[in-house]
């Protein structure tokens, strides 16, 4: 009797599944946990820095906005009075135009600036290395001392660019004491102080994006107004994101110290920003409550602002979906 062998193959579907060895699935386990407690203390002191320091005081504030208080430390309860006062306010009414001239006409300068000069120093043109340092120069000078500066140069006799101007035949000119020409003076100086430092953020994306695209983009005969719109501002919208949100933020919280040392709020409230009208009431006039109801408001309006720069740019994404 002759045997045959026979072969069985066993189909894929019916072989036993590969069991996990529980050697193995307790070192994932515990390499999982590991990873999770190292990510937890890595996170712990920023997630503390932030709640104490900007969550807690931010609900304080809000919270304090209901209450009067002075600096003697009477408190009571008012409900929404503060903001009732705030709309019948005519000193808050003229701070909150003052700030929306100045975001309306300070934002966009500083971008727009700001994107052209990385334009500018990302090319190879003799000193570029010194040119970005001199543009980058103002941003790392304290505000007091550049205060202090542009003080003593827009001086209405002495100031080294009325001089100038008087050599020309132009006199008069009081740039930081007449209305008409305070508010531009500071939005000014404002750019000059910060279009070096978005400068540097602008020229990081742009280095970022393949030099390969250019190079099929000039094969194909597209002009630079093509190149730029259809290549870099696409790449580039989520660093024009953060430079928006981030400009408005410094804008609208980040002018005391300027608007402080250069007018004081002067003339005749020209240049009060609400961040200014804040410290007024209160460290000069003793209303905390007024003043941190004010805050809250400061604080909604930036929310709401960054929620809008997040819908219309698609949350800086690069694609079109």
């Amino acid at each position: 009797m002759t045997g045959s062998t026979h072969t069985y193959n066993t189909p894929a579907s019916r072989r036993a599944p590969r069991r996990t060895t529980p050697e193995r699935s307790g070192a994932g386990k515990a390499r999982a946990k590991r990873e999770g407690w190292a990510a937890f203390w890595f996170l712990l002191p920023d997630s503390l820095g932030l709640l104490i320091f900007v969550f807690i005081p931010m609900i304080m504030a809000i919270v304090l906005g209901f209450f009067r208080l002075d600096g003697f430390g009477n408190l009571s309860f008012i409900g929404g009075a503060n903001y009732v006062r705030m709309v019948q306010d005519p000193q808050f009414l003229q701070s909150a135009a003052v700030t929306a001239i100045y975001l309306v006409i300070l934002v966009p300068a500083v971008f727009i600036v700001s994107l052209l000069l990385a334009l500018l120093v990302q090319q190879r043109i003799p000193f570029v290395g010194a040119i970005r340092s001199a543009l980058f120069a103002p941003y790392v000078i304290s505000l007091v001392v550049v205060g202090l500066m542009w003080q003593f140069l827009l001086s209405d006799k002495v100031g080294v660019i009325n001089q100038f101007l008087a050599a020309f035949g132009i006199h008069g000119i009081s740039w930081l004491g007449d209305p008409k020409y305070t508010l531009g003076t500071v939005v000014v100086i404002s750019i000059w102080f910060q279009m070096g430092y978005y400068m540097i953020i602008f020229l990081s994306g742009l280095q970022d994006i393949p030099g390969e695209l250019y190079e099929s983009a000039r094969i194909d005969g597209a002009t630079a107004w093509q190149r730029f719109w259809n290549i870099t501002w696409p790449m580039l919208r989520p660093t024009a994101l953060f430079v928006l949100i981030t400009v408005t933020i410094a804008v609208i919280t980040g002018g005391f110290d300027l608007i402080y040392i250069l007018t004081g709020g002067g003339p005749a409230g020209s240049t009060s920003l609400l961040i200014f009208y804040i410290y007024q009431q209160a460290f000069l006039y003793g209303e905390y409550g007024y003043a941190a109801a004010i805050g809250s408001v400061l604080v909604l309006v930036l929310l709401i602002w960054s929620a809008f720069m997040f819908r219309i740019t698609k949350g800086g994404r690069v694609d079109d979906e």
